[in-house]
């Protein structure tokens, strides 16, 4: 009975997935967007939309809408690629290479990871991908039965493409430290995706590998900035003060009465605090 009812639920995050951003765990908090500054919108918009996802603006920011994250596109230089950043990389999940191959991307497939391959932005970003046929997707937790929400990465996709996670290189021994850190600032599911340390949060699956090598805080990169869309944002915005975080820009409303919040994680990840996205 239990796997019939989380079956379901897994089922309806997906259907939820089709229409928004993803429904807010407890702690009030959902993936929200990546947010691109790039030389030429137009190639980047048309490499989005050819990849799945739905032109769309906030105001007047050109952004495209994934199930589970939408992706903002501003133009501007950047300093460098996630190449190289504590950002390395984002994933989404597909059904299949083939039907990507269809729709005109050349698939470059991992050999030792069968169902894994990357595809290109047109200035050069590696965006990774994984196909059903996939085997290391899956999701454990730490402790206890998995939830409803963080199971939807040990089934196959039903639709189309979904987002799946964001890949944080940290220095090494600190790929433990970091999970812990977004667990207790966000709430997420702590656990394993395959080998790699992992924290869970409805629309994405935070990873994390310990580097030898220094890796680049995320301003002014490429993908300057992941986003988290939150519900009651000013009350989590005090309880974050409340452990320590230190806001690089603090809690106000712009004219669209989106609300919105800055800090930096503890290892150079940019973070925008939002309430209000799904709204526009």
């Amino acid at each position: 009975m239990r796997s019939v009812l989380n079956f379901l639920l897994f089922t309806l995050t997906f259907e939820l997935l089709l229409a928004q951003l993803a429904p807010p765990n407890a702690a009030g908090v959902a993936m929200g967007h990546l947010h691109y500054h790039v030389r030429d919108i137009a190639a980047n918009r048309r490499f989005w939309i050819a990849l799945g996802g739905q032109a769309v603006r906030l105001g007047a920011t050109e952004a495209v809408k994934f199930p589970g994250v939408l992706v903002v596109l501003t133009p501007g230089p950047s300093s460098g690629g996630t190449n190289g950043s504590v950002v390395n990389h984002v994933a989404f999940r597909v059904q299949s290479f083939a039907k990507v191959e269809e729709a005109g991307f050349t698939v470059q497939r991992l050999a030792q990871f069968p169902g894994v391959g990357s595809i290109n932005t047109p200035e050069g970003e590696r965006i990774e991908l994984f196909e059903n046929s996939a085997t290391n997707l899956t999701f454990t937790p730490d402790a206890g039965p998995i939830d409803a929400v963080a199971d939807r990465h040990n089934h196959p996709l039903p639709i189309p493409i979904a987002f799946h996670h964001v890949h944080l290189y940290v220095p090494q021994g600190a790929d433990a430290e970091a999970k812990g850190w977004y667990v207790r600032m966000f709430g997420g599911v702590p656990g394993r995706r395959s080998n790699y340390q992992a924290a869970d949060f409805p629309g994405i699956n935070m990873n994390f590998s310990g580097q030898a090598t220094a890796q680049a805080a995320t301003k002014g990169r490429m993908l300057d900035h992941i986003g988290f869309e939150i519900r009651n944002l000013e009350a989590l915005c005090r309880q974050l003060e409340a452990r320590g975080v230190k806001f690089d820009v603090s809690y106000a409303k712009d004219p669209d009465g989106v609300a919105s919040a800055w800090l930096t994680d503890p290892w150079g990840t940019s973070i925008e605090l939002t309430e209000g996205l799904n709204r526009l």
